[in-house]
Formats: C-alpha cells, structure tokens, sequence
C-alpha cells in the first residue's frame, strides 16, 4: 500500500513498509520512471522541483515540497521550495537577445560585463590559473547553454549537433548524463553550418528554446527527472542555416526541390511565408548576423541579406575576392557600416555588406576579430576595421592573437574580451587556424587591465574552443581538453 500526497505541482507516492517517496507526477514532465532514472540523483531532482531532503535523520532520501519535519520521526528538513537562484541566462554569445540594436547580433558578443570581475586577478605578465574544472562532456565536440527552463536553479545542457547528442550536467553529484528521446526517431542532428538556437524568453517548466534540425524547427523539452527530451515539431524541411530573428520574425534558410527558400515566420510559427532564392548555394551558409534591421547570412560564394516583410537579396561577391570567413566575422566603421575581410588574391581588404555598389577598404595585413574587436597580429586595432594597429608592446610583434568573446560594456572606451596568444607565431593567420599545432598558447583578458588568465601547451585547431557563461563563471572547452577550464565571477552570482 501507498499513500498519497498532492502538492500544488506533483504528485508523491509514500511506501507504507519503507517509508520511502516515489515521485509519480509533475508539472510539465509528462510520465515519470521514477525507479530508472532519479533514485540515483536525488539531491538534484529535490533542487529542480523544490523539493524537501533530509537534514539529520534517514527515514528517506526525498521529501514532496513544502515538507518542513519528517513524518516518521519529525526531524527538520532541508526546504529547498521557494529557493530561487538568479543567474544569468547562457545561450551561446551568438544568441545574446540582450545586446543593444547597434551591436551586431550572430557573433560571439555577450552582454554580460564579465571584466568588471576578472580584472581583479594580478595584471599579465604575471601568469593566473583556472580556479575550476568540470570533466568534459562525453561528445566534446559541443555547444552549451545555461538557463532555468522554468525549473527554480539554472542547469546546464551541452548539445553535440553532428551526432545529435543532448547531455545534462548534475552540478551536485559532478557527473554528465546523456539524455535519450522520449519518442523514437527523435533526432537532434544538425550539421548545416554554425548552430544556432532561438531562447524560450518566459519558459515552461522543461522549455528549452526552438532548435534547428537536418529535417526542420523543432521546439526542446526536456525532462531532467527521466533524462530525457522531446521535440515539438514547427517546420519540416531540410534546412541550410541555423534560424535568426528580426523584430519578432524567424527567418530561416531552407532546400526545397533543389532550390533554397528562406522561412519567414513570426517567433509562434502560426504563420509564415516562403521566398524562393534560385541563384543562391543550397549548402554551406554561415550562421546568421542580425543588424540594421535586417538578417545577413555569408557564405564562400557571396551574401545573402534579408529584411522582415522584403524579398531577400543575393549577392556575389566581386570577382576575385574571396571571404575569410574563420577569420572571426563582421565588424562596424565608424560610421555604423558593417565590413567583412577577403583576399583578392594579392591583398587583404576589407568589404562592404548590404551594399549595391560595396566599397573596398585595402589593408596591409591579415586582421582577426569581429564587431570592433580586432587585431593585427598582437596589437589591437582601435580606430576604423583598416586603421593601423596600437602598438602598446613592441615585444607581441611575433604573437598572434585570435579573439573567442566580447564583453559589450556601455562604459568602456575600447573593446574588451577573451582572446588567445600564440606566442613566438610568424606564420601566416590561416595555417595556425587549421591544422597547425601551436606550441604555446596563453588564454588572455583584455580590458582595462590585461591579464593572462591560464596557458596551454600544443594547441591545434583554435577555433574550436568554446567559451561560456555557467553559475557565476567563465569556462572555455576545447575537445581536446579532459576538463573544462573556469575562472569565478562572483559578480553575476
């Protein structure tokens, strides 16, 4: 026999020999294998439902919410209900809703004013270590997202999109679980370009957000109780890009018939619109940059540029001008344009986007970076994208440096953000870029005050790291790394 307790969002079963509690259902989690999955990870799910756990005694593992004594011996319990922790949001800097209309969407820029903390650490040349590890995921290759899903703590997702693996961090028990689909064929894979996925802004309880597929738009749900997700499918089609949005319009480009079409739908996907591109490729498109108004997707053969309501637009790049699209992406003139670099085949320059008749600005040498955060080599480029470099330390002419994140920050002058060295580097920009070991890296601060915040030795493949923001901390992964690197950010807490 089993007796049964009601809570405002679950249901408990309480086993009468045992005295032990089996969570049979809650609020948005569909079924629940309660034997299967949680009583290994009770300290978790009690965080995640605000549930109650045993302060003293032993009588059982897990109490329903708002249990203050247990009923067998009336200790106290621990209440975690009404527990809310306020951390900030992590969906990829790239998906950063919160930046201003004039910072370019689509790159890795966050709004979140990370140096005002990490500039307490000792100044380089002095050499900080991480402070924090978490062992990487078992499929590194990953992206990360952090947030609530309408759950009372924050807990964070790693997505690995080529093999369509959604894996799950326990913060309490420091373990990876991987999540399995609730119904067979649902597949989380995407390999068309950079990932990108669209925020659920006032989630359900296990709303992730809209996520994009090989086979269309789906929304993620996910159940931590169970480890496991589902997806709600929005639009079927094979998709060519990950979505973007522009004044609560998704645009999205897709393959149809052989010929690719651009999804416009509103943010609820109860309407939308296709527009036919027959010149544009059906493969190979970059992640989409929101800015003026309007979504740019690049790709090796030119731009597509799309305004809600308006035909989209392809357009070529000029003859014999070639983006360099690893070279971090687009960045602002002064004047608010936005410019992509290329080579022409004898120079780098730096190219006009969104123009019908784009200027060319030529330059003297390979610059990294994105939305005004640039550099030549191991100076910072400081005025226009094809000014000359700030030399502040004549001894970084033979680093490279190769920008991961902006910190947007209103009261700052110059940009500030996370970037990596590759000291003793006379190479050109593009082999330390792909194949090429470097044989020492430091893990680098600019801001206010520089500072090198760890070191690597034999570094290859770079872009391949992966900074992000999770329970007031900086990490940076990189597949090849056994565990995640973290530096703490009291700050945000």
């Amino acid at each position: 026999m089993a007796t049964r307790w009601d809570t405002p969002t679950s249901t408990w079963l309480e086993d009468e020999t045992s005295g032990q509690f089996a969570l049979q259902a809650t609020t948005g989690l569909g079924p629940i294998d309660w034997q299967a999955h949680a009583r290994g990870r009770l300290p978790d799910v009690a965080h995640l439902l605000g549930a109650s756990l045993p302060a003293s005694c032993a009588h059982a593992g897990i109490y329903p919410e708002g249990f203050s004594f247990c009923p067998t011996c009336g200790a106290p319990l621990e209440r975690l209900d009404g527990q809310v922790q306020h951390q900030p949001d992590w969906w990829g800097a790239a998906s950063d809703q919160a930046l201003p209309r004039h910072v370019p969407h689509g790159l890795p820029v966050t709004s979140l004013a990370l140096g005002d903390r990490l500039e307490g650490r000792p100044a380089a040349p002095a050499v900080n270590r991480a402070e924090l590890a978490m062992p990487a995921p078992p499929n590194a290759h990953c992206v990360f997202i952090a947030g609530t899903y309408g759950f009372p703590e924050q807990r964070l997702l790693a997505l690995a999109p080529a093999r369509g693996v959604l894996q799950y961090w326990d913060p309490l028990a420091q373990l990876w679980h991987v999540m399995g689909a609730e119904e067979a064929g649902a597949e989380l894979r995407f390999n068309a370009g950079g990932y990108g996925w669209l925020p659920a802004l006032n989630p359900a309880r296990g709303e992730v957000g809209i996520v994009p597929l090989d086979t269309g738009l789906s929304r993620l749900w996910i159940n931590p109780v169970n480890e496991s997700y589902r997806l709600e499918l929005l639009f079927a089609g094979r998709l060519a890009s990950s979505p973007g949005v522009m004044r609560r319009q998704v645009g999205c480009l897709y393959v149809e018939d052989g010929v690719l079409n651009l999804l416009d739908a509103q943010l609820d996907f109860v309407n939308g619109t296709t527009w036919e591109c027959p010149d544009a490729p059906t493969s190979g498109w970059m992640r989409p940059i929101g800015y003026d108004n309007r979504l740019f997707w690049l790709h090796p053969q030119g731009q597509l540029v799309w305004r809600p309501g308006e035909e989209p637009r392809w357009t070529p790049w000029p003859r014999g001008w070639t983006p360099k699209l690893d070279f971090g992406g687009p960045t602002q003139s002064r004047d608010g344009r936005l410019w992509h670099i290329g080579h022409d085949g004898q120079a780098y320059s730096f190219l006009e986007l969104g123009a019908d008749n784009p200027q060319v600005e030529p330059i003297d040498g390979a610059r990294l970076g994105f939305a005004n955060f640039l550099f030549r080599r191991g100076h910072p480029v400081l005025d226009q994208p094809w000014s000359a470099e700030h030399i502040e330390d004549a001894a970084q002419d033979d680093s490279l440096v190769l920008p991961l994140l902006r910190s947007f920050n209103n009261n700052r002058s110059q940009p500030s953000g996370l970037v990596l060295r590759f000291h003793a580097y006379t190479g050109r920009a593009e082999e330390a870029l792909a194949g090429r070991t470097i044989a020492r890296t430091t893990i680098e601060w600019i801001g206010k005050r520089n500072l090198i915040l760890d070191e690597v030795a034999r570094l290859a493949r770079p872009l391949d790291c992966v900074p992000f923001v999770y329970a007031g901390a900086l990490w940076l992964h990189h597949p090849d790394w056994n565990t995640v690197r973290g530096w703490r950010l009291e700050a945000l807490t």
